[in-house]
């Protein structure tokens, strides 16, 4: 038995995954938006022996994360597959920040929902809501192990060189500032899925991965261990992104609120909210963005070169913090989908030995490819990544721990 569900409780919505693991493959998933309002939306989608996906949504009123997950149930109920005769032998929770505490997927008790809602005052908008959703999974699966897997965990291996702030030591310590990074579960499965992509071990390979969605995140990964992240203390700092700033200079914040009246509310609203590829061109989706710069637009124009300067800088920085880039690995909504992101973001990059190949990286094709020629020294990967199917594996090998 190799069934896991997979579940991803945000404040206002769930969403959730059964995956037979062993097979690599998802049974169902679906997705309930807007919890607590006056009204919701559910959608339940089924993977058919055709290859299509039939899905199933409608309205529905959600009180709460309770609500949900009856919501949930009756779905599988009346769409399936059934879960009389598809159980899953445990629930894995994505829980966005460990902190120091956890490093690697840990079984749900007490003790750990304690040490979740107390890591909240590093994570207000995530773990609060992520342990929501585990005290409703479990009154919903109350005879199954419930794992939490942090998306924080894999960079646990950074040395303190890498994660800590130039600040007051007493100080940080005493208010847990440190970088922890994030993506961490998309990070593990893609830097493994390019390693056997490759056909090497991930000991013995030393990787750059690109993690480029909404939110973004790079990551230096040496020997299957993560060596250096982007993202900090929170999801804010490092790369471009669609709605945040990534890497500022402090004293502009002190700036604006001496010389703009902004105070830490609305400094954080604009700096996570307002910023970004939004902030600079009124597009928060990278494919507006490039579909406007096509058209000649100056501010889009500028927005995507800041975008690609600040990749490119992360990936020079980490190339020589590895020593050797065995691969870079593009991977998320944008990673996986534009070639023109990867072509401006490895611009100029020869002098290591990264040579694209435009034909590959300008191909339809989906799924692990090479895009870089078959001449270039540093490998050039785009590996689709399935941050679900890595916290299925990381429950089950705990449950079978």
């Amino acid at each position: 038995m190799s069934i896991v569900l997979v579940v991803n409780s945000g404040s206002s919505s769930l969403k959730y995954q059964l995956l037979d693991v062993e097979a690599g493959e998802p049974l169902a998933s679906g997705l309930i938006e807007r919890i607590g309002a006056e009204s919701g939306r559910a959608t339940h989608s089924v993977p058919q022996p055709s290859g299509e996906v039939e899905k199933f949504s409608g309205d529905v009123e959600v009180a709460d994360h309770d609500a949900a997950f009856e919501r949930m149930l009756a779905a599988f109920a009346e769409h399936g597959p059934s879960l009389e005769s598809s159980p899953p032998i445990a629930v894995g929770h994505r829980v966005v920040q460990g902190g120091a505490r956890f490093f690697e997927p840990t079984v749900v008790t007490e003790l750990v929902k304690i040490n979740i809602d107390e890591l909240s005052v590093l994570a207000p908008l995530h773990n609060p809501a992520n342990l929501a959703g585990i005290r409703a999974a479990e009154r919903a699966f109350p005879d199954v192990p419930h794992v939490a897997v942090f998306d924080s965990a894999f960079h646990q291996t950074m040395p303190p060189a890498a994660y800590t702030y130039a600040i007051d030591r007493a100080l940080a310590e005493k208010h847990r500032v440190r970088r922890y990074g994030f993506h961490g579960t998309s990070h593990r499965f893609v830097s493994r899925a390019a390693a056997e992509f490759l056909g090497s071990p991930v000991e013995e390979l030393r990787l750059i991965v690109l993690h480029l969605g909404n939110g973004a995140s790079a990551c230096a990964v040496a020997e299957g261990r993560s060596v250096d992240t982007s993202m900090g203390m929170t999801p804010l700092e490092g790369l471009v992104m669609g709605t945040r700033s990534g890497d500022i200079d402090p004293a502009v914040l002190l700036h604006l609120q001496r010389r703009a009246g902004l105070d830490a509310d609305a400094t954080d609203r604009l700096l996570n909210s307002r910023s970004g590829i939004l902030g600079l061109s009124g597009h928060a989706d990278m494919r507006d963005l490039e579909a406007a710069r096509a058209e000649g637009d100056p501010a889009s124009v500028v927005a995507f070169d800041v975008y690609a300067h600040r990749l490119r800088s992360y990936v020079g920085a980490y190339a020589a913090q590895l020593g050797r880039v065995d691969a870079i690995v593009f991977t998320a909504g944008v990673g996986e989908n534009s070639a023109g992101v990867r072509a401006a973001a490895l611009e100029g990059l020869d002098w290591f030995g990264v040579e694209v190949d435009e034909e590959r990286n300008t191909s339809p094709e989906r799924g692990a490819r090479r895009i870089s020629t078959d001449a270039s020294r540093t490998a050039v990967l785009v590996v689709p990544t399935n941050e679900e199917l890595e916290i299925a594996r990381q429950t089950l090998e705990v449950v079978h721990a």
